[in-house]
């Protein structure tokens, strides 16, 4: 199956949240190219960019896990696959 890059972005509303979010992603590391996060103090939320590179399934499979949890928001965006680009 392809493998694609994509950025899954999550958002954390809760700080109880984040061993949850973090432990889904532990699972999922050799598939992660990088990470970025963000704790945004003003608004109280914490903002997670991961960056993966996989099948679209896993990067599905992903998202939902996350998207899943309790006060956790996360969608997925996906680089133009080889044929696309052509």
């Amino acid at each position: 199956m392809e493998s694609r890059p994509a950025v899954v972005a999550i958002i954390i509303k809760q700080p109880e949240a984040a061993a949850k979010v973090n432990a889904i992603l532990h699972e999922y590391s050799e598939y992660v190219i990088g990470r970025m996060g963000i704790p945004y103090r003003e608004r109280s939320i914490n903002i997670i960019s991961v960056v993966v590179d996989c099948p679209i399934s896993v990067t599905n499979a992903l998202a939902g896990r996350l998207g899943k949890i309790e006060n956790v928001t996360c969608k997925a965006v996906y680089s133009p696959s080889m044929e696309e680009e052509k």
